[in-house]
């Protein structure tokens, strides 16, 4: 017969990150019931702003069209670039990701997990760069070189006919002064 061992089985140890991100989920659970929902709010948006930080380490420096951050006004936002932002749902548990359009703004995706929302934040930008890249490959240097030298030929031409009118001028001032009329 086995002795049953004192001791208790180890639980692994968690990160310190980890943990200020559970105690700040608990403290968001806590004060969504309390009167201060917009600090609830804020701290959700920060815990999945925490969960984004892999996905934007990720992305190279040349690309400069996304720029997270939190707007802290009458109703808090994750920015993820110009047109696209995260807010939380009335009743402040569900994730919504927004993206503006010509036609009003469009719900991309909702969920209550921050790990479900980085997932669809991690396939928008993506999707972005890959739009960028195609953009930029359909955008050739040459024909941007063209337009360049045409308008070096104009103010060439323009300046030949300048002096052209100016030396024509000057030879009919100075026959009219020698009273060539």
């Amino acid at each position: 017969m086995e002795k049953p061992s004192s001791e208790m089985p180890k639980a692994p140890l968690l990160r310190l990150r980890d943990a200020v991100r559970d105690a700040r989920l608990e403290t968001a659970e806590r004060a969504g019931v309390v009167i201060d929902l917009k600090d609830a709010e804020i701290a959700r948006l920060e815990i999945l702003n925490e969960a984004l930080d892999p996905v934007f380490a990720d992305i190279p420096p040349s690309v400069d069209c996304f720029d997270r951050g939190i707007s802290r006004g009458e109703r808090p936002r994750l920015w993820i670039d110009m047109v696209a932002h995260v807010v939380m749902d009335r009743e402040r548990r569900v994730y919504r990701f927004i993206q503006d359009t010509r036609n009003g703004p469009r719900v991309i995706a909702e969920t209550p997990s921050p790990a479900d929302m980085a997932r669809e934040i991690t396939r928008y930008i993506a999707r972005r760069m890959v739009e960028r890249e195609r953009a930029l490959a359909a955008d050739p240097v040459a024909p941007r070189e063209r337009p360049a030298r045409r308008r070096a030929w104009r103010a060439v031409l323009l300046f030949l006919l300048g002096v052209a009118v100016g030396v024509v001028g000057v030879f009919a001032a100075a026959w009219i002064v020698s009273g060539g009329l």
